[in-house]
């Protein structure tokens, strides 16, 4: 069955819900929000439609927003419903401790299965194209900053009779546009993105980008959550696969893993931490309560020679 289905106030697909937040599988094309009259269909108004009673007045959109998806990405998108869960979230961000993970589809066959796209990323000032990002060295490129991704080979094949190669992409920073600019700057654009294709690929019928996984460590219990996968022949008879390299399903649980690993690494590092910390505060107690004793001692003793 062919995706391709326009966007409408009834079509918000919920994949997880609690009373702190609500995470949507967000339509490709579809804004999250927008401060022009013209556009009424977006994330905000479908929850508005569908949660009249979640909407929190005090706020511009009536919902916090934890993250970005951009108009023509689809996926895990993650709503906090009052202003502590906005906190939490916030600070897991902070302290970039969110996993994210997107499927892709970009143009070619990618040959190395596992790479990491280190290339920072500023904004564009060059003429017509202030809406864009770019990487360093290029012309125009203003204030890049660090960025890195990590991509995973998981299928080679065919969309629309053109070679094409599907993709897990883990940001391990936050840029704007950051995904589709690295896959750009390896020579691999993302099928259907008009803007990082040199505005030559504007045939599908969106851009296959899709925010699949989205796991943050709350306490007590960490949110995970899966956006499925849109990038199968079922859903989209112009994608053909020809190759498997590696599995979606054994690729996302070794990436977890690995984020469990650093996370239990992280948290020994900071008991060990505070274990010398406390440690290093026990000395300088011990040591302050020497030299009160000294003190004391000298001062009898000086008192007893005054005597004699």
């Amino acid at each position: 069955m062919m995706t391709a289905v326009p966007a409408s106030l009834e079509s918000l697909r919920v994949l997880y819900q609690s009373d702190d937040y609500i995470v949507v599988d967000k339509h490709w094309d579809i804004r999250i929000d927008s401060k022009m009259w013209y556009e009424k269909l977006t994330v905000q108004a479908q929850l508005r439609h569908h949660f009249p009673q979640l909407a929190d007045p005090s706020t511009y959109y009536g919902f916090r927003f934890c993250h970005q998806l951009d108009f023509s990405t689809s996926g895990a998108l993650c709503v906090s419903l009052n202003k502590t869960a906005a906190s939490r979230v916030n600070r897991c961000f902070k302290d970039r401790t969110v996993t994210k993970a997107y499927l892709a589809l970009v143009r070619g066959w990618v040959e190395d299965e596992t790479q990491t796209l280190d290339f920072s990323i500023g904004k564009n000032s060059s003429e017509g194209k202030t809406h864009m990002m770019c990487i360093e060295g290029t012309e125009g490129c203003e204030n890049p900053k660090l960025s890195k991704t990590e991509l995973t080979v998981l299928e080679h094949g065919l969309y629309d009779g053109d070679p094409v190669t599907k993709v897990l992409l883990q940001p391990l920073t936050g840029r704007t546009h950051q995904l589709r600019v690295h896959c750009s700057a390896v020579g691999h654009p993302i099928v259907g993105d008009f803007t990082y294709s040199g505005g030559v690929d504007d045939a599908p019928y969106r851009m296959m980008l899709h925010a699949h996984l989205l796991h943050i460590p709350l306490e007590p219990q960490p949110l995970l959550v899966f956006a499925g996968d849109p990038f199968l022949p079922t859903k989209d008879p112009k994608w053909l696969p020809q190759r498997l390299l590696q599995t979606l399903e054994g690729t996302v649980s070794a990436l977890l893993e690995h984020r469990a690993k650093e996370e239990r690494r992280s948290e020994e590092e900071i008991r060990e931490r505070m274990r010398k910390e406390k440690d290093n505060r026990s000395r300088e107690q011990r040591t302050a309560e020497e030299s009160e004793e000294q003190r004391r001692q000298c001062q009898r003793w000086l008192s007893e020679w005054a005597g004699d």
